[in-house]
This record gives C-alpha cells, structure tokens and sequence, in this order.
C-alpha cells in the first residue's frame, strides 16, 4: 500500500510538471520556439562565436530551428544565439543577414550535436510574405513564408 501511494504521487508531479520553460517563446499560434532572435547592427558586426558546424536548418512554422555540431563535455552549459543584421536587401523576395553564435566555454575533445530554434517574427517586413534569410556560415539562403 506504501509503495502505491508514492507512486501515484510521483506519477502526479509528473503530469503537473508540464509547464514550459521560463525561456521558450510562445508565438501567436501555439507553436513554441526556444528564444527570439536578436536584431542589432553593432551586435552583428562585432560578433565572436565559438567554432560549430551546421547540421541542418529548416523553418517550421514562425521558428528557425538549426542543428549543429561542437566539442565540449556535453553541451549542458553552451549558450546560442542569433543576431540579424538588420539590413534589409531590396531584392525580390527581400533578404536579411543572420550570425548564429555559440558560446562554449567547455575544454573537452568529444563532439555533441544540439537543436535550437529562434522566432522568426521580428524579421517579417511589412507588406512582404517571403524572405530570404541568409545564414553566414550555411551554403543557402533560407526562404521564410510567412
């Protein structure tokens, strides 16, 4: 009967711990994605990152979601973001800049491959309904509709 009872009380914490992160960003339609994306011209143009390789990058939704790969310990403490440049190509579509950065202070030889996903919203431009979001690093553009 013990036993019992501490399990239906774990299993409850369990069903009541389902909130989401204090940093995820709930856009508009549900979708949830991992932070917003940064836009600052000083901030883009005196980016350092740590070395990474890009996995992959696909848009779902309003959220850009980039796999990638570094050395570390076990990727636990790295720190991410990306930064648009806020310059806008008059092209059709339009296109802007991004720099993802990795911050990674951990000194080990093993590699981990992490997923982080970034609001895309703060890049729409009015009057537009597709951007081509250029990632240094990656080969691509990216083609965000919206």
């Amino acid at each position: 009967m013990y036993k019992r009872t501490i399990f239906i009380i774990v299993l409850s914490f369990c069903f009541f711990n389902t909130q989401c992160d204090e940093d995820d960003i709930v856009i508009d339609n549900g979708i949830i994605c991992d932070q917003d994306i940064m836009v600052d011209e000083d901030l883009y143009n005196n980016l350092d990152s740590n070395n990474f390789l890009f996995n992959n990058i696909e848009i779902i939704d309003d959220c850009l979601t980039i796999e990638f790969a570094a050395s570390g310990c076990d990727g636990n403490t790295w720190e991410f973001g990306l930064v648009d440049s806020g310059a806008i190509a008059e092209s059709f579509p339009e296109q802007r800049y991004l720099k993802f950065q990795l911050i990674n202070e951990e000194l080990c030889l093993a590699v981990f491959t992490k997923s982080v996903s970034f609001n895309l919203k703060p890049l729409q431009i009015e009057g537009s309904n597709e951007i081509i979001l250029n990632i240094e690093g990656f080969e691509e553009g990216i083609t965000y509709s919206y």
